[in-house]
């Protein structure tokens, strides 16, 4: 499981509160999220955008949810893990990483189009992959 650093769990605590307050209908779009497009959207909002801080939480959640269920997966006997990161790989490298391979595939949308789960398999794998 990639490494929560202290400053993650806090954070991710506090989008919790925020979500649960009343948004206007702008602000719930931006988290609607269908694509790897959408996430890659959604991280890269810039810091000087009011809902910056929404954003970055979510991002960090998303990845977070993705690499929880894709280690619950790959500990089954009969699956093989997509993704070999080290021990000291963090949910903020994660995203790193997911900007980072998502940025160069906007070329093509091949890959931007797909689920966001997907996106970010295909971006960690990418970087660390399994032998």
């Amino acid at each position: 499981m990639l490494r929560k650093t202290l400053t993650a769990i806090p954070a991710l605590a506090a989008s919790a509160l925020l979500w649960s307050g009343s948004a206007s209908a702008a602000e719930e779009n931006i988290f609607a999220v269908t694509t790897t497009q959408d996430l890659l959207n959604i991280c890269t909002l810039p810091t000087e955008d009011p809902l910056h801080g929404e954003a970055m939480n979510y991002c960090l959640g998303y990845l977070d949810g993705a690499m929880d269920y894709h280690d619950v997966l790959a500990a089954h006997e009969d699956m093989k893990p997509l993704v070999c990161y080290p021990d000291t790989a963090t949910l903020e490298l994660g995203v790193v990483v997911f900007i980072a391979w998502a940025e160069e595939q906007e070329a093509s949308t091949d890959y931007l189009d797909t689920p966001p789960v997907v996106g970010i398999i295909r971006s960690l794998a990418s970087k660390w992959p399994c032998a």
